[in-house]
């Protein structure tokens, strides 16, 4: 990907393959990359920048805009005054590797500190550079980077911030309707619609308003008509600019995305207001992947892309379904097809069924936009890829309950995960929560939960929204006890349920597995664009500097545990003694410091000290296709896999 630093965050994962055909990238988008470099002298200058909603969207997009662009004020507001307080404390509200570095920086600033410019023995040792370091090297290899000021603010003053920005990012939730018309399919457009009439209210004449939630094709139209209802004569242009973030991997999707797509009106004010916004995003991402099309394009755009990767996954879930009866393997399977060009490997993992905030939601706003104009076929179609998701993770849960004879009375069951995903707190439609929704029907004696993400705390609290009317956890009387380490959560069980596929749970070493980590470890020195001896003068970009703190924090130790090798961090905020993040990190070690130091190995469970303390037989019911069954069968642990 030519203009980012070299080996930088996430780097491992990072593709420069283009998602679409490579023509794509080389004629119409050159053009487009072209007409907003033009359009660029006439934009007016962007210096403020207000995101409404502290969400999963809303911080993180707005941490990176902020450490990208040290010139510009980022705020973040939200009335959520809990979710502002940890936005505003070391304890953030959502977990994302990398997430913490972010907002570490552009939130609280930096000090000044230098650095060696050159691969050498001493920067295999964690922390800044001293002035012992120094006498040993020639002055041309050290670089000083100056302090940094910071830019990024979380706040409730919703009002008063949306009326000081050039550009407000509108990033709340619009979930499905769940009662009244299009209910179960229907985007739920009432938080963003009454954020539209608050925009309306207190933006500034001329402010560029930016949909970064997902929302129906032509909501444009609607916040178009609410800021002529509210601001009449006042020109206001709207843009859509969606997200495509992947839970567990979004700071990586932010900083190195496949492409950043910008809808605007199709007039020299909207082409103005598109290269207003473009110009943000190039302060790290490539202009050929900066596309524009019409706001609806754009709009629609979010919808299908979710739709598509959803379709993948429940394609080849059905087909692991006829595995399990034909003695076919899955994973053999989808290596043969993801290896036709045609198709590719991607989204071809069979498991327990998609979750998340977005796939269905956005496949069933799709359904409702078929319906509604009169295409039934269409709306059948994409309504099959939720049916065939809900019949994996049902038909996951009976192939537990069967092999434990049809009855769970007297037995422990432990679930290994409990987001819908790896390397995210994210619990959202969670398949896990409706698997031990139908285990609860049993009476087991026990059902643990472990999520090395997850916030205990949060758990409970969902799962006694989430089941209404039941006592379900512990303390309330049910079976339900959220764990905060993993081996006392498997201790006694009768069965183990991988339902998340963290690499924490893999018994196989992370080269078996496909995790490569060359890419962490190779130091990306000398910085600099010509990749030469840097002096004094020579500032590299943050990009570059977040790559070196990444490739030192993968050369220093688990024992070691430096969380800022470059001695860059200020101090974070203090907590006072009634923070109830401190108190569940004084009473059960839990914390949520895993936000930093994504280059560091995770810890793998302890397998064989779990299969000793398991009840027999001992189950282990792998729903995502993660571990080594030869090696588990030898440690006398009965494997269950979907697709085997």
């Amino acid at each position: 990907m030519s203009g980012l630093g070299p080996n930088g965050l996430f780097a491992d994962d990072f593709s420069s393959a283009p998602t679409t055909p490579s023509e794509s990238l080389s004629s119409s988008h050159m053009e487009e990359a072209a007409v907003l470099d033009n359009l660029e002298d006439t934009t007016r200058p962007v210096k403020n920048i207000c995101c409404v909603g502290a969400g999963y969207v809303g911080g993180p997009t707005a941490a990176v805009m902020a450490y990208m662009n040290p010139h510009l004020r980022v705020t973040v507001v939200d009335k959520n005054a809990e979710r502002i307080r940890r936005w505003n404390s070391q304890h953030l509200p959502i977990y994302e590797p990398g997430l913490g570095d972010i907002v570490r920086i552009a939130r609280d600033g930096s000090r000044p500190f230098r650095f060696i410019n050159e691969p050498t023995d001493l920067n295999r040792r964690p922390g800044p550079l001293t002035p012992s370091d120094s006498s040993l090297l020639q002055p041309e290899a050290q670089v000083t980077v100056p302090a940094r000021p910071p830019n990024l603010i979380f706040s409730i003053q919703v009002g008063k911030f949306i009326g000081e920005a050039d550009i407000v990012l509108i990033a709340v939730n619009t979930p499905t309707k769940v009662t009244g018309v299009g209910a179960g399919r229907a985007t739920d457009m009432a938080y963003f619609e009454a954020i539209a009439g608050m925009v309306a209210m207190y933006a500034r004449e001329g402010a560029i308003i930016v949909e970064k939630s997902t929302v129906p094709c032509r909501t444009a139209d609607m916040v178009r008509k609410t800021m002529a209802i509210h601001r009449p004569g006042v020109d206001f242009e709207i843009l859509s600019n969606p997200e495509f973030l992947a839970a567990g991997t979004a700071m990586k999707d932010l900083m190195y995305p496949d492409r950043v797509l910008i809808g605007c009106s199709p007039t020299s004010s909207g082409h103005l207001a598109c290269a207003a916004l473009a110009q943000v995003y190039s302060a790290w991402v490539p202009r050929s992947r900066i596309l524009t099309t019409n706001v609806y394009s754009s709009e629609l755009a979010k919808l299908v892309a979710n739709s598509m990767l959803a379709q993948r996954i429940s394609s080849i879930n059905s087909i692991s379904a006829i595995c399990e009866k034909t003695g076919a393997n899955v994973d053999e399977v989808a290596d043969s097809i993801g290896s036709d060009p045609r198709i590719g490997d991607k989204f071809l993992k069979a498991g327990i069924g998609f979750g998340g905030s977005c796939f269905k939601k956005d496949i069933m706003s799709l359904v409702y936009l078929a319906e509604s104009f009169g295409l039934d076929e269409v709306s059948k179609y994409w309504r099959q890829v939720v049916v065939m998701n809900e019949y994996q993770r049902d038909r996951f849960a009976k192939r537990v309950i069967a092999c434990l004879n049809n009855t769970l009375s007297g037995k422990k069951v432990t679930l290994l995960g409990y987001a819908f995903k790896a390397n995210t707190s994210d619990t959202r439609e969670s398949p896990a929560l409706e698997i031990i929704k139908m285990l609860l029907v049993e009476g087991p004696k026990e059902i643990a939960i472990y999520d090395p993400c997850c916030n205990p705390r949060v758990v409970k609290a969902e799962i006694r929204t989430l089941i209404p009317g039941e006592k379900a956890l512990k303390e309330d009387g049910g079976p339900v006890v959220v764990y905060s380490g993993a081996d006392k959560a498997c201790a006694s069980s009768h069965a183990v349920l991988i339902t998340t596929e963290f690499d924490e749970f893999r018994n196989t070493s992370a080269e078996a597995s496909g995790t490569k980590r060359d890419s962490l470890n190779s130091d990306p020195r000398p910085l600099g664009q010509d990749l030469g001896a840097a002096t004094e003068t020579d500032i590299p970009t943050e990009m570059e500097i977040l790559a070196l703190h990444n490739y030192l924090l993968g050369a220093s130790s688990a024992a070691e545990r430096v969380d800022d090798p470059l001695g860059r961090y200020v101090p974070e905020p203090t907590c006072d003694m009634t923070c109830p993040d401190c108190g569940l990190i004084r009473t059960s070690g839990y914390s949520t410091a895993g936000n930093s130091g994504e280059g560091r190995p995770k810890t793998r469970l302890d397998w064989p000290n779990i299969a000793r303390h398991m009840n027999k037989p001992k189950w282990l019911f792998d729903g995502k296709g993660i571990v080594n069954v030869e090696e588990m069968k030898q440690l006398g642990i009965r494997v269950e896999s979907i697709g085997r």
